[in-house]
């Protein structure tokens, strides 16, 4: 989508000529308004669109229009295939700052309750890597990058909590310990699915 607090930086690399899964034009991005009449069909049929905006991992296609908000300098380029990627948001201020924007403009689109985050497919090697982010560690009390993962996602929480949002994001975020009012998504089998359930977190088998 048009993100109206970052532009022109997020038309970077929204339509390519061609895409090496089919070799067929993808890309593009939908205007405001029609994500609103998109979801205003949805909800004249009872459906509730649930709006995904992945992070940290996933992230390479805003890493390219801001590099800034990796750990390493880049260049990125956004990927031509499917994939996981090294490259993911680091936990600085100013990443926080972006993905709090885009978040506002997503609860302003998007009247559902649940705003799903991702949180799946994160390597964690740039994190090992980041004097930021072991500084960040032991400031903050964390055992390992899955904990910054988990910390990361409870952040985020807060803000869709204090917008009257509720996260919901893919079992991953089990891991490092869970945020606490996050509704999972188990697509990895059902094993995050009960651990989820037995923690008293909604669940959404997804396998």
């Amino acid at each position: 989508t048009e993100v109206g607090a970052y532009r022109p930086e997020t038309h970077v690399g929204h339509g390519r000529d061609e895409f090496r899964g089919d070799g067929e034009p993808h890309g593009g991005f939908y205007t405001k308004d029609e994500i609103r009449d998109i979801v205003a069909y949805a909800r004249e049929r009872y459906v509730t669109i649930v709006p995904e905006i992945e992070m940290p991992g996933h992230s390479l296609a805003a890493l390219a229009a801001y590099p800034e908000l990796a750990c390493t300098e880049g260049p990125f380029e956004v990927a031509m295939t499917w994939g996981v990627f090294e490259d993911i948001y680091c936990p600085t201020e100013e990443t926080f700052e972006f993905l709090e924007n885009v978040l506002a403009e997503v609860i302003e689109l998007f009247p559902g309750e649940l705003v799903h985050v991702g949180g799946d497919e994160a390597p964690k090697d740039r994190w090992e890597e980041s004097a930021f982010v072991q500084e960040l560690m032991e400031r903050e009390g964390l055992g390992d990058e899955m904990e910054v993962q988990s910390w990361f996602i409870r952040r985020i929480e807060r803000f869709l909590n204090a917008n009257g949002r509720r996260l919901i994001g893919w079992d991953e975020i089990l891991e490092g310990g869970l945020a606490p009012n996050a509704t999972v998504m188990s697509w990895r089998g059902t094993v995050g699915g009960i651990e989820a359930a037995r923690q008293g977190h909604d669940v959404v088998m997804t396998p």
